[in-house]
């Protein structure tokens, strides 16, 4: 699942970031109301995490855009404004939830897995399935025939892209940006060895075998055809 902050505060922001990544999201950060509002038009993101005083387009401001453009993706009013009247502004403008600072990071993740949760309730599935293996993307957690499979977040992170795109070829440039948010550069071979560690947990003693190395192409996970 993807998340995109906008904070102007810096290290708000970067200790926003890396809590959510450990947590196995896909984060995006943005520094003002501007480019936040940019990015949350392409409408890639699970939930936005906004502040509410920011240069360029506070945070009222970015919400009622984004509601007045048609998108409904949730969005967490995370900020310093604790009155009252603030929170109902925020609410009556389409938030859905609001969460004053200083906070607790275990709350805010709390609050993130709560709204996404129900965001996705009759929407869109919470649980991935390819022949005998599933993902849970709510609890986070991976079985294969019945038995539980322990992955790391970037792991987890790999899985639920090649799942999601379950019968796509996935090149290591595009991997390397979902999951590991960098250009690819050749000389590095992360991705091989995460590819590598998570194959020997998904298919070693399995059958079928799902995840396939195309050569010269990338990565592709899918049920082999039947002879």
């Amino acid at each position: 699942m993807k998340i995109l902050i906008v904070e102007d505060e810096p290290k708000t922001g970067e200790y926003l970031r890396q809590g959510l990544r450990e947590a196995g999201f896909v984060v995006d950060l943005a520094q003002d109301g501007l480019d936040g509002l940019h990015l949350a038009l392409q409408g890639e993101h699970d939930l936005v995490i906004l502040d509410v005083m920011l240069p360029g387009m506070d945070g009222w401001q970015v919400l009622h855009s984004l509601r007045k453009r048609g998108l409904h993706m949730p969005v967490l009013f995370l900020t310093a404004r604790d009155q009252v009247e603030d929170r109902i502004k925020g609410l009556e403008l389409g938030a859905d939830d609001y969460l004053v600072k200083p906070f607790s990071f275990a709350e805010l993740l709390a609050r993130v897995r709560t709204i996404l949760r129900r965001g996705r309730s009759g929407t869109e599935p919470t649980t991935l399935r390819v022949a005998d293996l599933e993902l849970d993307l709510l609890r986070r957690r991976v079985s294969r025939n019945g038995r539980r499979i322990d992955l790391t977040a970037k792991e987890f992170g790999l899985l639920e892209l090649l799942m999601r795109r379950q019968g796509e070829v996935l090149p290591r440039s595009l991997i390397a940006s979902q999951v590991w948010d960098m250009n690819f550069d050749s000389d590095t071979n992360v991705i091989e060895v995460a590819m590598r560690r998570l194959r020997l947990k998904i298919d070693e003693g399995q059958e079928p075998k799902l995840i396939q190395t195309v050569r010269g192409m990338g990565y592709v996970l899918e049920m082999p055809e039947t002879p």
